[in-house]
C-alpha cells in the first residue's frame, strides 16, 4: 500500500471528521422512496451514515413549476462550484455550466423547444458543454502530439459534462431547489451553439431548469433493480416479461395522461411505458447530431 500524498488527509488527521449515525426515521423514508420507485424493498441499516444524503438521492423528482422567487447569485455560484467538484476523467476538466440570463438568449433557447414552456419560468436556466478544447489547445502550446483525436475524445467530454450536472442537481437537491433537465437542448444544436457562441470543440449536453419549487413533485417508477443490476456479466433472462411486468406496475401508479400520436399509431388498449418509448422513437429525431458534432470539430472515428 502507498503512502498518503500530502494532499490526502490520512483517518488521524484532525480535519477528517468521522461520520455520524442517521436518524432512524430517514431510512423509512428511503425504503418508500425505493419501494414506489423500483416496486420492491431495498434493505437499510437505520445506523448507517450519510442516510440523510441518500434520501434526497432517493426521493429525487423532476419539476415543472416554480415559485416566483428568485435564487441569490452567491447560491448559484456555490452550487456551480460544488458541481465542478466532481469527478473528472483523468482530470482534464472537460465541463463548463452556462448560466442563461439574458432573457432574449433563453427565448432564443425556448424557440426550438415550444412544449417547454416552463424553461422561461424557472428562475434560473443552465446549458451543461462538454468542452474538448482546452486539451489540443494546451497540446499545440505545450509543443506536444495530439493523436487521441476520436470517438474517445469527444465522449470524455460529454461524460465529464453529463457528471458535472448530476452533481449541481444533487447540490441543489440538498439546499431545497427543485430541477429539470432539459435534453431537447440538442434537437436544434445548431441554433444553441450559435446563440450560446459555443466554441469549436464544445458540444452542449443538456438544460437545467432551476427554481424554487410550487410542489411537491412525484416520484417516477423506474425498470426493477433485476432488470438494470447485473451481477458479473449478463445472461439469459426473460426480459420481455421484465418490461411487461414494468408497464402494468407504472401504469397502476402513474398512467400516461395521454397517448402519443394516435392519429399515425391508433389508440392502444393498454398504454405502458413501452408502447410510449416505442412510438416516441418511431418519430426520427437528431439526425443530424452526429454531423453537427463533427462541424465543432470533434472525429468520431
Amino acid at each position: 500500500m502507498s503512502e498518503p500524498t500530502a494532499s490526502e488527509p490520512t483517518a488521524s488527521d484532525p480535519t477528517v471528521s468521522e461520520p455520524t449515525a442517521s436518524d432512524p426515521t430517514t431510512a423509512t423514508t428511503i425504503q418508500q422512496a425505493l419501494a414506489e420507485r423500483f416496486g420492491e424493498d431495498v434493505k437499510i441499516d437505520e445506523a448507517l451514515p450519510g442516510l440523510e444524503a441518500l434520501a434526497r438521492i432517493a426521493d429525487h423528482r423532476s419539476h415543472r413549476r416554480f415559485l416566483p422567487r428568485p435564487i441569490e447569485p452567491d447560491l448559484l455560484r456555490l452550487l456551480c462550484a460544488c458541481a465542478l467538484s466532481a469527478p473528472s476523467k483523468s482530470d482534464l476538466q472537460q465541463a463548463d455550466i452556462v448560466i442563461v440570463r439574458e432573457t432574449a438568449v433563453r427565448q432564443t433557447i425556448v424557440d426550438t423547444i415550444p412544449e417547454m414552456p416552463w424553461i422561461m419560468d424557472a428562475p434560473v436556466f443552465l446549458v451543461f458543454v462538454g468542452n474538448g478544447a482546452r486539451l489540443p489547445m494546451m497540446s499545440k502550446r505545450r509543443d506536444k502530439p495530439f493523436p487521441n483525436d476520436h470517438l474517445d475524445a469527444f465522449f470524455n467530454a460529454a461524460v465529464d459534462g453529463a457528471i458535472v450536472m448530476t452533481t449541481f442537481i444533487q447540490a441543489a437537491t440538498a439546499v431545497g431547489l427543485g430541477i429539470c433537465p432539459i435534453s431537447s437542448v440538442r434537437d436544434y444544436p445548431r441554433i444553441v451553439a450559435k446563440t450560446l457562441n459555443l466554441p469549436p470543440r464544445t458540444v452542449p449536453i443538456a438544460g437545467l431548469c432551476v427554481g424554487w419549487p410550487e410542489q411537491a413533485g412525484e416520484i417516477t417508477p423506474r425498470l426493477s433493480l433485476s432488470t438494470t443490476v447485473i451481477e458479473n456479466r449478463y445472461g439469459e433472462r426473460d426480459l420481455v416479461g421484465e418490461i411487461e411486468a414494468y408497464d402494468r406496475r407504472r401504469a397502476a401508479l402513474r398512467p400516461y395522461r395521454r397517448q402519443r400520436r394516435i392519429e399515425r399509431w391508433g389508440e392502444a388498449s393498454f398504454y405502458g411505458w413501452s408502447q410510449d418509448k416505442a412510438r416516441q422513437y418511431a418519430e426520427p429525431t437528431r439526425t443530424d447530431f452526429g454531423a453537427f458534432v463533427r462541424e465543432q470539430g470533434f472525429r468520431l472515428d
